[in-house]
């Protein structure tokens, strides 16, 4: 029994190591851009870091429920619910390239545009309206390219529901 159990833990260890050797860059360079701190020099980003390492230890401790769901995916979604849930606390610039960006657009913007999620799966992950993620997207959009000047600092707006 314990042979097995062992067997079973090294096997979920090294199903999740392989995952990570192949997505952790990724999802550190989202992170990064989430927290909005510099992307260089490497070590510059110590809040995406711990953003990324609390979603992976999350990630690892559900690897076995996965059935099927994507690892990453399932990892993206808890960085934007631990970084929303973070905006609450504090928000600083931190020198980052979308530091102009209040937390909410950058939220977006990097689910949108950077990850390529949906707008409709983004509405779901945020519990905001399709048509609300559209226009903060637009908004975000606008003031990276400087056509629309930044707004004030603004925190993270609570949707009306929670996600799912």
């Amino acid at each position: 029994m314990r042979e097995r159990q062992a067997g079973r833990e090294r096997r979920r260890a090294q199903e999740f190591g392989t995952f990570v050797a192949g997505a952790a860059g990724r999802l550190l360079h989202t992170a990064t851009l989430l927290t909005a701190e510099p992307l260089l020099p490497p070590g510059a980003n110590p809040r995406a870091q711990r953003l990324l390492t609390a979603a992976l230890a999350h990630t690892y401790a559900q690897w076995e429920r996965l059935r099927g769901e994507d690892p990453y995916d399932r990892t993206r979604r808890e960085l934007a619910a631990r970084f929303a849930h973070e905006v609450w606390r504090h928000h600083r610039p931190r020198g980052g390239p979308l530091d102009r960006l209040p937390p909410q657009e950058r939220l977006v913007l990097v689910l949108r545009l950077y990850e390529g999620v949906t707008e409709e799966q983004a509405a779901v992950l945020l519990g905001l309206p399709v048509d609300r993620i559209r226009a903060i997207c637009n908004r975000a959009v606008a003031t990276m390219r400087g056509t629309r000047r930044p707004t004030a600092r603004r925190g993270w707006h609570r949707p009306t529901e929670a996600a799912p």
